[in-house]
């Protein structure tokens, strides 16, 4: 047991708003994940839970003790060994079982931590279920009278045909290279493109090789420095698109056939239009960060835009009170009502490798009615009094004409030719900036004019 681990500052500080992650062994280790297991069944009231781990060398041993911890409390448990966060999410929404991945997703491979679900893959989020967890976990939950048992249940082949039921890929044979990072998509990619055939892809694989300390580059590709690799390799290769994964596989971005990064918000246009017209009149979710663009092509193709704060755990519910057919982030998550309103980077994917295979220009042709604005992507900057900021933008910018200010979350400022929204990080003393504007140089401006705030006393 790692010295201090188990103190309240030390338990608290782990669990954020929708999951719990932490550096191993000082914050999060097996005594800890056994805890937090038996106090997962007990919060839940789950007799099944299923129980899958990402490829970091400490993710079998948590694993473990969790399902060690649920048996503690007389529960099952399911266990589908190394599995995408996604496919954690399918298990648990085909089996009707709640659910727990043990994965740092993105983070450095000192990083490690536990993504929790009901039955179903309703997301257990601080407001819903979490707090408890984390409390009863401090407090040790006493153990039952009988023990649980473990199974053990391969899902891949099941989950692969599931998303292809869902984005069906015919037309055109497309060349796609894929960025895993080294990460849980090196596993599901082949499973789902074996399906598809070489006479509909030809998969030319990159860090394939399941490895948590991530040789290569982190395995998060919404840093451009993280993209770099698989834009030369689409370029050399000649290829249609590039696909990149984080280290969990629940998020995915895509680079053109020019070798360009597409933005996120782009992709939630286009999957948008498809579900759409699957789906007509059909609300579509999209987080304040999102480009406005979005709300604006949902609107013209019949479809109700609604609105919402960053994290899954508040699309989720978003989506259930809306039936929402399909959601997007900015940060590469998307949401598909068929898929339990999860997450799935796969299923984001083969809609973008449908949509491009039905027509015979290239991806930038094809994704060009969707990028409207330009943006600034999200820009950290260390500050020591968060809100402080916020409240001199929000000075700042109060009586200015046309303007309009909400604070869903962090401050988002909104005029007729640009936006910006700056949200304090809830882990580390960051201020996060995001702009758009009508044209480049409108964006470049009101960035600049919001960073210079931000940075002048950092």
């Amino acid at each position: 047991m790692a010295s201090g681990t188990l103190q309240p500052d030390n338990v608290a500080g782990i669990f954020k708003a929708y999951d719990v992650r932490g550096t191993v062994p000082d914050q999060l280790d097996d005594e800890l994940a056994r805890r937090i297991g038996a106090a997962f069944v007990a919060v839940t009231e789950a007799d099944t839970v299923v129980v899958g781990h990402d490829m970091r060398p400490s993710s079998p041993g948590m694993a473990g003790a969790f399902a060690d911890g649920v048996m503690s409390m007389g529960a099952d448990v399911v266990h589908i060994g190394l599995a995408s966060t996604d496919q954690l999410y399918f298990a648990s929404g085909h089996l009707g079982h709640a659910g727990a991945m043990f994965t740092a997703s993105h983070n450095p491979a000192q990083y490690n931590g536990i993504k929790m679900c009901r039955a179903h893959a309703v997301p257990i989020g601080m407001e819903s279920g979490l707090a408890e967890i984390r409390d009863l976990a401090l407090a040790a939950p006493r153990p039952a009278t009988a023990q649980g048992s473990i199974t053990q249940h391969d899902v891949l082949n099941a989950y692969a045909a599931h998303l292809l039921a869902l984005a069906p890929v015919t037309g055109r044979r497309l060349k796609v290279v894929v960025d895993a990072g080294n990460g849980m998509a090196g596993l599901t990619a082949p499973a789902v493109f074996e399906r598809l055939g070489e006479q509909q892809v030809d998969l030319v694989p990159m860090y394939f090789e399941l490895d948590g300390t991530f040789p290569h580059h982190e395995a998060n590709p919404i840093e451009p420095a993280n993209l770099v690799d698989l834009q030369k390799r689409v370029l050399a290769e000649d290829a249609d698109i590039g696909l990149a994964f984080d280290g969990d596989a629940d998020r995915c971005f895509v680079v053109d056939e020019r070798g360009e990064a597409v933005s996120p918000s782009t992709l939630t246009g286009l999957i948008a239009a498809r579900e759409l017209a699957r789906v007509p009149g059909s609300a579509v979710i999209h987080n304040l960060i999102t480009s406005r663009a979005v709300p604006e092509i949902v609107t013209e193709l019949g479809g109700t835009p609604v609105r919402t704060r960053v994290g899954h755990s508040y699309i989720k519910a978003t989506m259930a009170e809306t039936d929402a057919v399909f959601g997007g982030e900015h940060s590469g998550h998307f949401y598909f009502r068929d898929f339990w309103r999860a997450d799935s980077g796969m299923l984001a994917a083969l809609h973008t490798l449908a949509a491009l295979a039905e027509i015979s220009t290239p991806l930038s042709t094809l994704l060009d009615r969707y990028a409207r604005y330009p943006s600034s992507g999200e820009i950290n900057s260390t500050v020591a009094d968060q809100q402080a900021v916020i409240e001199e933008l929000a000075q700042a910018y109060r009586d200015r004409p046309g303007i309009e200010m909400d604070r869903l979350d962090g401050l988002t400022v909104t005029h007729d030719d640009w936006w910006f929204n700056v949200r304090a990080s809830n882990t580390e003393p960051l201020l996060r900036l995001n702009a758009e504007g009508r044209d480049a140089a409108t964006m470049t401006d009101i960035r600049d004019r919001v960073l210079a705030v931000i940075r002048r006393d950092a």
